[in-house]
């Protein structure tokens, strides 16, 4: 069965309760992007990236919004859904980087310290998000 494939199998309960999980953690970081914590974000945004702050932040925004959405509502799309979120806690991790190597202060990440270790974080949520995708063993 290939990634883009749809799945019938049953996902275990566990992997379901991280998939939905996830899917609403995505979505509220995403209507943060577009609200309270629009500014945050944009601390976020490395200066090389050639849009401006805001485009990228509700941009990204919208696509977490989507991809919670994606993650909940689409279970038979799991596998694929999980993989593109995976790859878009990669893609916005030089935005973690740029927080720490300029010592930016947002979300409470006031010290280096805290900003290096929400570094060691990113690698779980992309296992996470791969995790969530599975639905057995053999998936």
């Amino acid at each position: 069965m290939s990634i883009l494939s749809p799945t019938t199998a049953r996902q275990p309960l566990g992997r379901a309760i991280a998939r939905i999980a996830l899917g609403a953690v995505l979505a509220i970081a995403g209507i943060g992007h577009l609200t309270a914590q629009r500014d945050e974000f944009q601390a976020q945004v490395p200066d090389w990236v050639p849009f401006s702050k805001d485009f990228v932040v509700l941009a990204s925004g919208g696509v977490e919004i989507a991809l919670g959405a994606a993650l909940i509502a689409l279970p038979r799309h799991r596998k694929i859904v999980s993989w593109i979120v995976a790859a878009f806690f990669v893609a916005v991790f030089p935005g973690n980087i740029h927080q720490y190597v300029d010592h930016i202060d947002a979300f409470g990440l006031d010290t280096d310290e805290k900003r290096l270790t929400r570094l060691f974080f990113q690698p779980v949520l992309v296992l996470w998000a791969i995790a969530a995708g599975t639905g057995k063993r053999s998936d």
